[in-house]
């Protein structure tokens, strides 16, 4: 078939490579305009846009989507069927008509869960065991189209939002290959979803990133693992911001420190007293401007100590 295909970070590569691989025709990829990245500002291309060019495909990169010129755009490439994997904008119902099959959405999760724009963050951050993939026939409304096929995945114990991300764009990759076949012999059964179970998943905001210390010491870690690498959750030590960057629940003990109190240092890890008396092992942490250091690190670098009383949404002004 003839694709015209949407997306703009890593996430969406395997999915592109992956049409072209099954022997899909790609006449024009659509992808974010460059924006600056790093401490130089400096304009970059979304990785997209990269793979796409790398295999001779033609790119285009609008500034607006709702606008004659976009629209046609997209019919000058007379596409069958428009795909679209986290390309981060919501495009109008002219676009998703254009193509004969329509427009089809890789989404990492299991629809109707986890609607919106950071599904996997979510997931993690709510302390999610599963995940998953669906491809979702796309409509005017957010997120809920007709669910086309899905595929579960357990989400590893520890497991952080990138290594998620990049099993899930891997297998939705191969479910969207398997989607656009069928949809081209008319065997799939498309079925809608239940909005009784939605639920949804915001885009992240710096204010997310804030560490919460009213959290028990599992909800902490599953924002320290969906948060990862953006916003990531900050707390401040004598008015220093300190990223907790790796961490997980202690289950088997208790403690009656207030939380935010870290409590102590063994095996390799600070004890943090976190809400409903329970403790999280704080195995690394990034101080504002530098690199991710292990607790030893640290602990030896008198970033921070036993004793120390941590500050968080809780008590930030």
């Amino acid at each position: 078939m003839r694709i015209v295909f949407l997306g703009t970070p890593g996430s969406a590569v395997p999915a592109l490579e992956a049409l072209l691989h099954a022997g899909h025709i790609v006449p024009l990829v659509i992808s974010q305009p460059d924006r600056p990245a790093g401490r130089s500002s400096r304009p970059l291309p979304p990785s997209v846009k990269e793979a796409a060019l790398a295999e001779g495909l033609a790119v285009a990169q609008p500034l607006k989507v709702r606008t004659d010129e976009f629209l046609s755009t997209v019919a000058s490439a007379r596409p069958d069927v428009v795909v679209v994997v986290a390309y981060g904008r919501i495009l109008p119902a002219q676009v998703l008509r254009s193509a004969h099959h329509g427009a089809v959405n890789v989404h990492f999760s299991l629809l109707p869960r986890y609607r919106g724009a950071a599904p996997v963050p979510w997931a993690l951050a709510r302390g999610e065991e599963t995940t998953g993939v669906t491809t979702m026939a796309m409509n005017e409304r957010l997120d809920e189209g007709d669910i086309l096929l899905q595929r579960e995945v357990r989400i590893e114990p520890g497991e952080h939002c990138p290594e998620l991300v990049g099993r899930l764009a891997s297998i939705g990759a191969s479910l969207l290959v398997e989607t656009l076949s069928k949809l081209e012999s008319q065997s799939l059964h498309p079925r809608p979803q239940d909005p009784a179970v939605a639920t949804y998943a915001p885009r992240l905001t710096p204010e997310d990133g804030i560490a919460d210390l009213d959290l028990t010491a599992r909800e902490v870690e599953g924002r320290v693992r969906g948060f990862d690498p953006w916003p990531g959750v900050w707390v401040r030590r004598a008015g220093r911001r300190l990223r907790i960057a790796r961490a997980r629940a202690r289950g088997d003990e208790q403690t009656e420190e207030s939380p935010g109190r870290v409590i102590g240092f063994e095996n390799e890890a600070f004890r943090l007293a976190c809400s409903q008396g329970t403790v999280l092992e704080i195995l690394g942490v990034q101080p504002q401007d530098k690199r991710i250091l292990t607790a030893r690190e640290a602990l030896n670098g008198r970033h921070l100590l036993p004793g120390d009383q941590l500050e968080g949404k809780a008590k930030a002004s």
